[in-house]
């Protein structure tokens, strides 16, 4: 990943390199021009072949990819730039369908946004994706968090420093949003997290329009880890439940 510099107010990097997979002339020269404006170097393709391609060359921290696209889809694209390097995708579909959402957060997307959106959401949700890579990044450089063992809560282990999760013994392989959400409820054992509290600390978007995001978000968890560890508190949000048997 390209080196990234934080802005001296703390506002998420200057200077990162921004992919834009879309097919939309229009919609790609506005998300590129809006970005630009944002202090961040960007690029378009205009197909799927031609996004993976500059995704291997790039080496973009953060890739803006529509789910319909000539040639491969974006879910087809995001699979491939994933099992080359992990790397932060904000996927872009014209169908307000859950199903979709889904799909494309079990190949690797760690956020989407349902076209029309607004640049200024758009630019948010970047920002919030940055922000929690340049976390990750230096919680993993973090001395005190080397020596901090994993957080073992019935069959299920966290490891922080490695980042990575198993439950009975099986590693379970979690995109950069779903690990930190899942810390985040794991950490407070039956404590009910409300969605907007999970959207603020976890996407560092304070807007509660995007709740949906989180529900969205729940359930990939749930296909991953199994749908008995996140309990729904109807109205308010989750709670993670430890296995039955501890």
């Amino acid at each position: 990943m390209s080196a990234i510099a934080p802005r001296p107010d703390g506002a998420p990097t200057v200077g990162a390199t921004i992919l834009i997979v879309e097919d939309e002339p229009a919609i790609a020269t506005a998300i590129a021009q809006r970005l630009t404006a944002e202090g961040w170097r960007t690029e378009v393709a205009r197909d799927g072949l031609s996004g993976v391609d500059a995704a291997s060359r790039l080496r973009p921290d953060a890739v803006v990819l529509d789910v319909m696209l000539p040639g491969i889809d974006g879910l087809e694209v995001c699979r491939r730039i994933q099992a080359e390097r992990p790397v932060p995708v904000l996927m872009l579909t014209a169908r307000d369908d859950e199903t979709d959402m889904l799909i494309g957060l079990g190949v690797g997307a760690d956020d989407y946004m349902t076209k029309p959106f607004s640049m200024r959401e758009l630019v948010a949700r970047l920002k919030a994706l940055l922000r929690r890579v340049d976390r990750a990044a230096q919680a993993s450089a973090s001395p005190a968090n080397e020596a901090e063992p994993p957080m073992t809560i019935g069959d299920v282990v966290i490891d922080q420093a490695q980042r990575r999760v198993h439950r009975a013994g099986k590693e379970i392989h979690l995109t950069p949003t779903e690990f930190e959400l899942l810390v985040m409820l794991a950490s407070s054992p039956k404590t009910v997290q409300t969605r907007e509290r999970l959207l603020a600390e976890v996407w560092d978007w304070a807007d509660a329009s995007g709740t949906r995001t989180v529900d969205s978000h729940i359930k990939a968890l749930r296909r991953k880890l199994g749908a008995d560890l996140i309990r729904t508190v109807h109205g308010v949000g989750y709670a993670f439940e430890p296995p039955a048997d501890h």
